[in-house]
């Protein structure tokens, strides 16, 4: 981060992944109301990681250009061993990289594991909840600038995340509230809008407050206002923030209703893409699992999941 190109590509990142979760628990939902269960992440066709292996190729590419590539990463550590203090925020935005790429490598490791299916779902929401909270707390506790338009940018984006903590967290009690998977989806499709905003808005000329100006401080460019400017200008980005606010409301609410009117009492053949290895165990334990009710869960939780068609699977 700390440049348009830092902002705008790990913004896509979670418009993308936001919208893709939106259409896909939408879908589920209008599709079978009553037994609607929310899975943490959403298989494809052909490539069934596709989501989470995205998410890690994401990281990746963050990681590397926040502590090697980028223009502040060739050389991230002083000669005695230490981290200089205009790298400070390269390491900050590394470990927010680095916490979603752990969430997504669990989470392909524990689909892949023989176990409670409950289990799984509650784990890798714990681990996304996890990756929400450090980003939340190292964006509260930012080394860079907190009193200028940047911080008023990042204050505003803290409390969108805080959105995303809590219905995470909401989400591993409450597997079949639909609107708490519909809330997740918003935030994290709202977190990429403001962050693409954020990169645009600080560092292009063009589009800074009236009496602002890029100034150049240890390694990096901030944007700084006159003082008569800045009250201003903080006043614009909270403006800004209830517009895209607006607007992502109007288009979350939008979709659910096109899709309603698509998907609602349509005929729809299912490509089943979750497999169902917990139930083939042998007669004897598969008895011992029914009466203690897990075999029941189990068959709840698939129809859940099975239930949906990603976005290339066609009516």
């Amino acid at each position: 981060m700390g440049t348009l190109v830092g902002h705008v590509a790990p913004g896509l990142g979670f418009l993308f992944i936001g919208l893709w979760h939106l259409f896909n628990h939408i879908k589920l939902h209008v599709l079978h109301p009553s037994s609607y269960k929310s899975p943490p992440w959403f298989p494809t066709l052909g490539l069934r990681y596709l989501e989470l292996l995205l998410i890690m190729a994401g990281c990746s590419m963050s990681l590397a250009m926040e502590l090697f590539i980028g223009p502040q990463g060739h050389q991230p550590f002083d000669s005695d061993g230490t981290i200089p203090s205009n790298h400070l925020h390269n390491f900050e935005h590394a470990e927010i990289s680095l916490t979603f790429f752990v969430y997504a490598g669990f989470a392909i490791l524990l689909d892949r594991v023989r176990t409670v299916p409950d289990a799984k779902h509650g784990l890798t929401q714990l681990l996304a909840a996890m990756a929400f909270g450090q980003q939340l707390l190292l964006f509260h506790f930012h080394s860079a600038d907190h009193m200028g338009v940047e911080g008023q940018y990042h204050l505003l984006l803290q409390i969108v995340i805080f959105v995303s903590l809590l219905t995470t967290l909401m989400g591993i009690g409450l597997p079949n509230s639909f609107l708490v998977s519909f809330v997740r989806s918003t935030s994290i499709f709202f977190q990429g809008a403001w962050l693409i905003a954020m990169g645009f808005m600080l560092w292009t000329p063009k589009l800074m407050p009236k009496g602002c100006f890029m100034n150049s401080e240890e390694g990096h460019r901030v944007v700084r206002c006159q003082t008569k400017a800045l009250h201003r200008a903080k006043s614009l980005v909270n403006i800004e923030f209830s517009g895209f606010l607006i607007l992502i409301s109007i288009f979350v609410v939008s979709l659910y209703l096109v899709m309603v009117k698509t998907y609602a009492g349509g005929n729809v053949n299912y490509q089943s893409l979750i497999e169902a290895d917990e139930l083939d165990e042998d007669s004897d334990d598969v008895e011992s699992q029914r009466r203690s009710g897990l075999v029941d869960e189990q068959k709840g939780f698939l129809r859940g999941v099975k239930s949906y068609v990603p976005i290339n699977g066609g009516r």
